[in-house]
């Protein structure tokens, strides 16, 4: 346990961040799983838009630091393959 008024206030701060970090990568998670829905149900028109949001979250997410800004885009770029794949 901490005992310093320091390390107190760094232990109240973790706990927000870290929820703060698990609550925007749920919010990624959430636009993948529409999107890879819309791609199962062969809806493209639909899972473009939904790609877009995709982009749009990953790309906040990377912005804060919760995931890295590499690992943002190889997710990108792997959706957009699933995307590709599914047109042709």
């Amino acid at each position: 346990m901490a005992h310093s008024a320091s390390a107190k206030k760094r232990i109240r701060q973790n706990e927000t961040h870290h929820a703060r970090n698990r609550w925007r990568k749920e919010r990624v998670k959430k636009a993948v799983r529409s999107f890879e829905e819309a791609l199962s149900d062969n809806d493209t028109a639909k899972a473009e838009e939904c790609l877009k949001t995709v982009f749009k979250q990953l790309d906040q997410v990377a912005a804060t630091g919760t995931i890295h800004k590499k690992t943002a885009d190889r997710r990108k770029s792997r959706l957009t393959l699933m995307l590709n794949k599914a047109k042709a």
